[in-house]
C-alpha cells in the first residue's frame, strides 16, 4: 500500500486503529556525542542530530541514569516521553570540495516544529492498518540501533532493508523507496526512514552490538505481522523514525557533480547511502508507552500528555562539542571527507 497523504490517512482511518502514535520531536542539539555506541568518548566520531529528553549527555550506561528522572523537559510532543533518539545528519558537498550542513525540516502536519524528525510507535507494521496486536513496552535500560556504518555496498545493506530513502516531490510522498542516495534533485527535500526491529528475546536490555537482542519476524520484514522467533518471542512496537532533510536549497543541477554523481555524504563520509542507522535510550516515564500501546491511540492520544510546539521547540542543551557545524567546511566534523573507504571506528555487525 502507498501513502500519497498523510492527512488523507488521519481523516479516513479506520475506526479499529489501535495504538498508532505519530508524533514531532524538535531538535535537542546536534553534536559529536554518541552515549550507545561510543560511551564517555567526547568527541564522538561523527556528528548526530539528537532529540528527546534533556538528560542527555556523554556517557549513559545502563543503570547509572533515570532518563525520565534527570531529565527537566523534552523536544518530544508527549511530554512523558524522555527518550533519546538520534540519527547522523545529512551534508553537501559542493564542487569545490567544501561541504555544508542540510538542515531538518518538520514533517507533514506539524508546521512550526523546529526540525527533529517524526517517531512513529506501532502495534503493527506500517503497512497494517489493523494495529491491534498486543505488544509489550520497552523496558526502563533499553537501547538499540539498527544499520550499519560500515557498509559502502548494496551486498552489505541488504540486511538493513528497512532503512530507505525518498525523493519528496511534496512533503506527502512516500514512494518509491530506496536502499541509496536520490540520484537526482528532489523538489521537496529527502526522507530518511529507519524501521527497528519489533521482537525481543524479553531478558536483554542491551547487547554488545546494540541488535542482537531483537530481532524482525521469522517471516517477513516491517511491512509483515509475520510470528517473532522462538529466540525472540516477545512482541514490542514498532519504532520508526522519519526525517526530512532540506535539500531543495541544493537543487541548483550547476552545483552537482560534472560526471552525474549525487552530491549529499553522511557526516561520517558515507557518500552511497548505505550506512544509514539510527540509535534508541529508551525513557518513557512509568507505564506512559505501555499505557498508550493499550489504548485506542490514533496520533493523538488521550491516556498520555500532550504539550506545544513552543514547549517542545524551547527544549535544548548546549553543545558540548564546540566547532563549526552550520557554515561551509574543508572537512565534515571528525575529519571525514567524501569517499568509500570504510571508516575505521564504531561496531561493525557482520553479515548474516
Amino acid at each position: 500500500m502507498k501513502w500519497n497523504s498523510l492527512t488523507t490517512i488521519a481523516l479516513f482511518a479506520p475506526n479499529n486503529v489501535l495504538a498508532l502514535l505519530r508524533f514531532p520531536c524538535a531538535q535537542l542539539v546536534i553534536d559529536r556525542l554518541d552515549p550507545l555506541v561510543n560511551p564517555g568518548v567526547s568527541p564522538s566520531p561523527h556528528l548526530h542530530q539528537i532529540l528527546g529528553g534533556n538528560s542527555f549527555n556523554t556517557s549513559m550506561q545502563p543503570g547509572e541514569h533515570d532518563l525520565p528522572g534527570e531529565s527537566t523537559c523534552t523536544s518530544c510532543q508527549f511530554s512523558e516521553d524522555f527518550s533519546n533518539y538520534w540519527t547522523a545528519t545529512l551534508y553537501f558537498k559542493s564542487k569545490n570540495g567544501t561541504y555544508k550542513r542540510v538542515p531538518q525540516l518538520p514533517n507533514a502536519g506539524f508546521d512550526g516544529v523546529n526540525g527533529g524528525m517524526t517517531v512513529y510507535y506501532m502495534q503493527d507494521g506500517l503497512y497494517n492498518f489493523n494495529q491491534t496486536s498486543k505488544v509489550t513496552a520497552f523496558k526502563p535500560g533499553f537501547r538499540m540501533y539498527i544499520g550499519d556504518v560500515n557498509a559502502r555496498t548494496r551486498e552489505e545493506v541488504e540486511r538493513y532493508r528497512q532503512l530507505t530513502f525518498t525523493c519528496l516531490d511534496t512533503i506527502a510522498t512516500r514512494d518509491p523507496q530506496t536502499l541509496d542516495f536520490p540520484t537526482k534533485p528532489c523538489a521537496a527535500g529527502i526522507m530518511t526512514a529507519v524501521r527497528f526491529p519489533t521482537c525481543w528475546d524479553g531478558v536483554n536490555l542491551d547487547s554488545p552490538n546494540h541488535m542482537d537482542h531483537l530481532s524482525y519476524p521469522e517471516s517477513g520484514t516491517f511491512e509483515s505481522g509475520g510470528p517473532c522467533p522462538d529466540t525472540h518471542p516477545v512482541h514490542v512496537p514498532q519504532l520508526f523514525y522519519e526525517v526530512v532533510w532540506n535539500t531543495s536549497m541544493f537543487n541548483n543541477p550547476a552545483d552537482w557533480p560534472a560526471d552525474g554523481s549525487q552530491p549529499f555524504v553522511w557526516s561520517f563520509g558515507d557518500q552511497t547511502g548505505y550506512a544509514n542507522h539510527g540509535d534508541y535510550l529508551f525513557g518513557w516515564k512509568d507505564d506512559a508507552l505501555q499505557r498508550a500501546m493499550d489504548s485506542p491511540c490514533y496520533i493523538n492520544c488521550p491516556v498520555i500528555k500532550n504539550q506545544t510546539t513552543a514547549e517542545m521547540n524551547a527544549c535544548t542543551v548546549n553543545r558540548r562539542v564546540i566547532e563549526e557545524i552550520d557554515g561551509w567546511v574543508t572537512e565534515l566534523p571528525g575529519g571525514h571527507t567524501a569517499n568509500y573507504i570504510k571508516p575505521r571506528f564504531e561496531y561493525a555487525p557482520k553479515n548474516e
